[in-house]
């Protein structure tokens, strides 16, 4: 799993996954204890019961790392995530749990087309 790391006009960002649909994870440290986990597979994934298990799946990981108080769904793609988490521990735990989901998510991503 290769994570980049930058720092960008918005804040800290952290990307595993790119190029792959089923396992691009982002992570956006946005100021204090403000965090934005953005999952691109989340867009397309909208079939039951693949798509409400990827969401606990999410919410779980990001709920686990240390740090993390609260975390919510914000739009299709994007949590919010309150706290004071470490950025990569963030993207360590999300891209791993979309990676245990990632056979059954590039399959509907693939039969989408």
């Amino acid at each position: 799993m290769e994570i980049s790391h930058s720092t960008t006009a918005s804040g800290e960002e952290w990307v595993c996954g790119q190029g792959d649909d089923a396992r691009m994870v982002g992570v956006l440290h946005i100021d204090g204890d403000n965090w934005q986990v953005d999952v691109s597979a989340a867009e397309f994934v909208r079939a039951e019961p693949l798509e409400s298990r990827m969401r606990q799946t999410v919410i779980d990981a990001i709920t686990g790392v240390p740090g993390v108080e609260e975390a919510y769904e914000e739009d299709r793609e994007a949590w919010t995530v309150i706290g004071h988490p470490s950025g990569e521990a963030l993207i360590t735990a999300v891209a791993a749990a979309m990676d245990t989901l990632a056979v059954d998510v590039q399959a509907h991503i693939d039969g989408l087309s």
